[in-house]
């Protein structure tokens, strides 16, 4: 592999003040310099923060991508990964270090980076050419490869503000993808669109590190297109670096940031505005078998719920709704007719749901506590966000053999009804 450095990041540094902007007057900047000046206590100082008000979301972080790499950055959210991109692409300056790239960047780290709203599609591809220094008859040569993989060929002469936010997904990468650039940049961006769009993403990524030479720099929550795309991963925490190297062993440090996550959770009285009842409210739930949130293999998930009830309720139910990283609904559990609760009870029920036809990965739950109507209405009398949970193979190092992302569940239990040769009839 041509080891020629593509971007080059030392010891980046970016620091924020805590608190609002613009909020002091010139009385208060005089008071807190003079206060400063006589070794004072500063008398405008916000409560709860320290003297200097500030925040690293980077902090020393440093790094080398080459040619044709195809690098996974990873963390959890508020890890830096964003900011991180954010100074490669030189939308925000580093507070210290520098970060340098040598090439043209196409970059797309939000829905609609680089769009004009009120130009159509097709004007919008001519003027991304247009800043990357291309010359019109460039663009012309990669439009039709572009708007054919985009799949928005009907609506390319409407105007992008009218687009979907997966139409958006679906232009703004073929554009990022196929016009001239030596280093492309993608945060999250396929979180939107289709399953089919997405791997045909990822298999356009590496071919264009692979036979291009471009240089790919990829952040997702998505585990699997990250083994299917990279083979070196970045691993951020805190602002700070925490591995560099293997895509495997990444993933395990990246998920081994959760296990001293609490495993309980206690809820305050506020509940959503729709939830008018208030005749029972969860208390907390907590991972009784467990002192992190981290389950491997075939373990199953065991949740206790604690909750005190304030009116008589017949016949309760518990839903659990299961949703992934990016907000996605894969699934819900039910569970029917657990009790009858008498107003001043304080309970606590257990359930337990298997992971076996789980992948990897970071999943949220949701429990829904209601009644049943004789109708089968069911009717709502609490809801709390679950507590996370992160699924792993058992053996961590094993890959999944899988060409593309089918999703978060391994379905099973599928059968054959019949098979049989028939007689072919002619036509008539």
């Amino acid at each position: 592999m041509d080891r020629q450095i593509m971007i080059n990041a030392e010891h980046l540094k970016k620091r924020y003040r805590l608190g609002e902007i613009g909020s002091t007057t010139l009385q208060h900047e005089l008071q807190s310099w003079w206060a400063e000046k006589r070794g004072r206590e500063d008398p405008n100082q916000k409560i709860g923060n320290d003297r200097t008000g500030t925040f690293y979301a980077l902090d020393d972080v440093s790094f080398q991508v080459h040619r044709g790499e195809t690098v996974g950055l990873i963390g959890a959210n508020g890890a830096g990964k964003s900011t991180l991109l954010k100074i490669l692409c030189r939308i925000t300056a580093p507070t210290e270090g520098r970060a340098e790239l040598y090439g043209r960047i196409t970059s797309m780290l939000e829905i609609g980076t680089g769009f004009h709203g009120e130009m159509t599609g097709r004007e919008n591809i001519f003027m991304n050419g247009a800043i990357l220094g291309m010359k019109r008859s460039e663009i012309n040569d990669r439009l039709e490869e572009i708007i054919e993989f985009s799949e928005v060929r009907d609506f390319i002469d409407t105007p992008v503000k009218r687009y979907s936010s997966g139409m958006y997904t679906k232009l703004g990468f073929s554009v990022a993808a196929h016009l001239d650039s030596e280093i492309m940049i993608m945060d999250e961006v396929l979180a939107v669109g289709d399953a089919a769009f997405q791997n045909k993403c990822i298999a356009r990524m590496r071919t264009a590190a692979a036979e291009e030479g471009r240089t790919v720099l990829y952040v997702s929550h998505n585990m699997n297109q990250i083994r299917q795309l990279c083979r070196r991963c970045i691993v951020l925490g805190h602002g700070t670096l925490i591995y560099d190297g293997d895509t495997e062993h990444a993933i395990e440090h990246y998920l081994g940031q959760y296990r001293s996550d609490k495993p309980r959770k206690q809820y305050s009285p506020v509940r959503p505005v729709w939830l008018e009842d208030h005749s029972m409210r969860v208390q907390y739930a907590d991972y009784p078998l467990k002192d992190n949130v981290f389950f491997y293999g075939d373990e199953s998930v065991r949740v206790r719920i604690g909750f005190d009830v304030y009116a008589d309720i017949r016949n309760l139910c518990l839903r659990v709704e299961i949703r992934s990283a990016n907000e996605s609904r894969i699934g819900t559990y039910f569970f029917y007719d657990l009790c009858n609760c008498l107003a001043g009870e304080s309970k606590e029920i257990t359930v337990e749901w298997s992971l076996s036809a789980y992948t990897d990965g970071t999943f949220f739950a949701g429990y829904t506590f209601f009644t049943r109507s004789e109708n089968g209405v069911n009717h709502n009398l609490d809801y709390v966000e679950g507590l996370t949970f992160l699924h792993a193979e058992s053996t961590p190092s094993k890959k999944l053999a899988w060409e593309s992302n089918w999703g978060f569940l391994e379905l099973s239990g599928g059968r054959v009804i019949d098979l049989r040769t028939v007689e072919k009839h002619g036509a008539e």
